[in-house]
């Protein structure tokens, strides 16, 4: 179970859907290979579909995607339509995809350029990107923002937290290992047993270490 993915608890992907349509939100979930709680967003095509539930929209709002849609909340609009100092989500890399940046819970972007070749957005890390004017987009702040000012406090919440999505924990040193699991595992925890430069034929999982040095020890 450790190195499988747990996709089987995901609710589905969530992605940008077609322009020129309009949805009304139906329930507010939490997906655990999602930070961001999701909406569950029903169109007048009668797909339900799922998106990230931005600060603001309740169970009962319109969701509306295209150009000509309004600047609200949860609206999904290409870049060359919406406004500089739009604080946005879920952004395109490239047209159609779907939405691959801004996904987080608590993160957002702002649109602080445009022309008619290229849409320059700031991003959650304070660096700016340049994008098509026909990538899409969605309007405001995503919610869950403060998801990490809580403290573990115990390594049983954390080992919790990284189980729900099957993420290798704890981390420890190969020395502190037992020996069925690490090459230089024993039960004295700071010798190691063996040399640390591997050998060159060595197979998978016994090449660990030093890989083909150029040189060991001090220089002189």
């Amino acid at each position: 179970m450790r190195y499988r993915s747990p996709g089987f608890r995901f609710l589905g992907e969530v992605r940008h859907i077609g322009e020129d349509t309009q949805g009304r939100v139906v329930d507010v979930v939490h997906c655990p290979g999602h930070s961001t709680p999701l909406m569950e967003v029903s169109y007048i095509t009668g797909n339900k579909e799922l998106a990230f539930a931005p600060e603001g929209v309740r169970v009962g709002d319109i969701i509306t995607a295209g150009p000509d849609a309004i600047i609200k909340e949860g609206n999904i609009l290409p870049l060359r339509s919406i406004p500089e100092g739009t604080l946005i989500h879920n952004i395109e890399l490239r047209p159609g995809d779907g939405g691959k940046m801004v996904r987080a819970s608590g993160t957002f972007a702002k649109v602080v350029a445009k022309t008619d070749k290229e849409v320059r957005v700031k991003l959650p890390s304070r660096q700016e990107k340049s994008f098509l004017p026909d990538c899409r987009a969605a309007i405001g702040l995503l919610s869950g923002a403060g998801r990490l000012d809580k403290p573990f406090v115990k390594a049983g919440t954390r080992w919790k937290r990284m189980r729900a999505r099957n993420k290798l924990y704890p981390i420890v040193c190969g020395i502190s290992m037992n020996a069925v699991d690490h090459p230089f595992g024993g039960k004295c925890s700071h010798i190691k047993g063996r040399p640390t430069q591997s050998p060159r034929n060595a197979p998978p999982g016994r090449k660990v270490g030093k890989i083909a040095p150029r040189h060991t020890g001090r220089n002189k």
